[in-house]
């Protein structure tokens, strides 16, 4: 079978023939049908990070698929699921190959109402937007107290966070460097989309209150100025490093505002959090994701890679055969 394969920590991978991918006990056999290039995969491919844990490594953290066989028999074969995260693409391979084998428990079917392209293109980067939503809401968070600001709107999780929070009734402020990308955020439902100069600079401890509730993945001095502008009683979800994994600010905003950060993670996500996070995608939602869609070949990968991790690619790279 085809499979973009890395074998040691010296040699860059690509795409090479390997042996047919053999299940483990436990494990269920999925023919890929679909695949994304998320962050965290960029920098796996272009070898920027060490994403690899081990070798050989296939990369690929998210998987659309058709099951073969399921040794639990709770999906017949023939079924479209969905796997993200777990490890796949780090410790364990992941989707960029015609074949993957999982533990049968990682399975979750697609909904009749979603084609095998939009759960792929949803994947990770939805599914960390939905988690940071539900954080959100369990937390108090609600529509009617104030705007919501989003950073990295332009990306893959800050556009689906954008079009979730939007349906779900909050003003969402968007945040992005690119001003051409006006009339796409807002029809993703921004209510304003926001320069992302400011949040670049040297963060202030308590800045001026203006936002209510916040979805971060960036990390760094965008973060730590998210915080210093956040309300009293605010709230934010931090899910992502895209611009550093330092946070350099300091415990003004949570001692005398009462601000609230909130931690959110997908790969390791118990099933009742991810089978909540993705009752978020109604028929409705999904057709709202359509301009967010880049469709391309799995071949193209390599180049798409340093694309996406030079932000020259806007929403989300759906991978096909």
């Amino acid at each position: 079978m085809r499979a973009w394969v890395q074998n040691d920590k010296e040699t860059r991978g690509g795409w090479a023939e390997i042996d047919e991918v053999v299940p483990g006990d436990g494990e269920a056999l999925i023919r890929v049908t679909h695949s994304a290039i998320n962050y965290k995969d960029g920098l796996a491919l272009t070898g920027t990070s060490p994403i690899f844990r081990s070798f050989p490594m296939v990369p690929g953290i998210d998987v659309a698929g058709v099951v073969e066989h399921d040794p639990s028999g709770r999906m017949a074969p023939g079924t479209d699921v969905v796997i993200t995260g777990h490890g796949m693409g780090e410790t364990r391979w992941g989707g960029y190959a015609e074949k993957l084998a999982v533990p049968a428990d990682w399975l979750i079917a697609i909904p009749s109402s979603m084609s095998n392209e939009h759960a792929a293109a949803i994947g990770t980067a939805g599914l960390t937007a939905a988690l940071c939503l539900d954080a959100l809401e369990d937390h108090g968070v609600r529509p009617d107290g104030g705007p919501m600001v989003i950073t990295g709107a332009s990306g893959g999780v800050g556009g689906y966070a954008v079009a979730l929070a939007a349906t779900a009734g909050f003003d969402v402020k968007a945040v992005s460097g690119r001003s051409s990308e006006k009339d796409y955020l807002m029809g993703l439902g921004a209510s304003e989309v926001v320069d992302r100069a400011p949040f670049e600079e040297k963060p202030r401890p308590l800045g001026k209150e203006q936002w209510a509730s916040a979805i971060d993945v960036a990390g760094g001095e965008i973060l730590a100025n998210v915080i210093s502008g956040m309300q009293y009683g605010g709230a934010v979800a931090a899910c992502g490093l895209a611009q550093s994994m330092n946070l350099p600010t300091s415990v003004a905003p949570f001692i005398l505002r009462a601000v609230a950060l909130l931690g959110v993670d997908s790969v390791y996500a118990p099933p009742e959090k991810r089978a909540r996070a993705w009752g978020r995608f109604t028929p409705e939602v999904v057709k709202r994701f359509d301009p967010m869609l880049v469709r391309e070949k799995f071949d193209a990968v390599d180049g798409l890679a340093q694309d996406l991790l030079d932000q020259k690619i806007r929403g989300r790279v759906v991978l096909s055969w």
